[in-house]
C-alpha cells in the first residue's frame, strides 16, 4: 500500500527533498510510524512530497507530477495556512476565501474517484491555530474510500494542426482535468481547394 503526504511546510517539516521517502519531522513522519506499527503484516511505502511556502493553487499545479503520476492508495493532504496569513503584511498577493475553496474543491475534484482521500478535519492543536510542533499527529483524521476508477483509456488520432489549438482546454473539461495528450508533427498536406480559395481571399484584403 502506498500512502503520499502532500502539503505545504507543516507537511514538508524539514524532509529530504532529494529522497521523498524521507518523511521530515513533521506529521507523516509520526503518522507513517504509527501506521507502519498498527499494520506489520502489510508491504507499506510511504511518500512526502510537501513543500514548504506552497499555496493551494500551487498544489493544484503539481498535484499530478507530485502526487496522482505515482499512484497512490491513499493521500494526505494539509494545505492552507499559507493562503491565509499572506493576507496580513507580507507583501504578497493575497489569496480570497473563494479562491481557497475553488482550489481546495478542484483539488479534490481531481482525485476523485482515483484514490482514497484523507481529510484532515483538524491540523492544530485543540483547533486553536497553533500549528503541530515535533511529537504531535493531527487531533483527527478520517479515511474515505473512493470508487476504483477504470483503467485509463489511450487513443491515437490524427487531426490538423489547426483543430488542436483548443484541444487542450476541451481535454481538460472532458476530463474534469485528469486527461493529457501529446502531439507530434506528421506530414504536410495539400488545403483542399475551397479552403484555398478562402486563404487567397483573406490575403487579398
Amino acid at each position: 500500500m502506498r500512502i503520499l503526504f502532500q502539503g505545504d511546510s507543516i507537511t514538508d517539516a524539514a524532509r529530504d527533498k532529494r529522497n521523498y521517502h524521507h518523511m521530515g519531522n513533521g506529521y507523516p513522519k509520526f503518522a507513517s510510524a504509527l501506521i507502519a506499527e498498527a499494520h506489520p503484516d502489510t508491504d507499506l511505502e510511504f511518500i512526502n512530497f510537501g513543500i514548504s511556502g506552497n499555496r493551494t493553487c500551487q498544489l493544484f499545479d503539481r498535484l499530478y507530477t507530485d502526487g496522482i503520476a505515482f499512484e497512490p492508495d491513499i493521500i494526505s493532504i494539509l494545505i492552507g495556512i499559507n493562503d491565509v496569513w499572506h493576507r496580513h503584511g507580507s507583501g504578497q498577493i493575497a489569496t480570497t476565501d473563494l479562491q481557497v475553496e475553488t482550489n481546495y474543491r478542484a483539488i479534490l475534484e481531481r482525485l476523485k474517484n482515483r484514490i482514497s482521500v484523507i481529510h484532515l478535519k483538524d491540523g492544530f492543536k485543540g483547533g486553536k491555530g497553533i500549528p503541530l510542533g515535533e511529537g504531535e499527529a493531527p487531533v483527527e483524521a478520517e479515511v474515505v474510500p473512493q470508487p476504483v476508477e477504470a483503467a485509463p483509456q489511450q487513443n491515437s488520432a490524427e487531426a490538423p494542426l489547426i483543430e488542436m489549438l483548443k484541444y487542450a482546454t476541451d481535454l481538460r473539461s472532458m476530463t474534469q482535468g485528469r486527461g493529457r495528450f501529446e502531439s507530434e508533427f506528421l506530414r504536410y498536406e495539400t488545403v483542399p481547394f475551397e479552403t484555398q480559395k478562402k486563404i487567397i481571399a483573406d490575403a487579398s484584403k
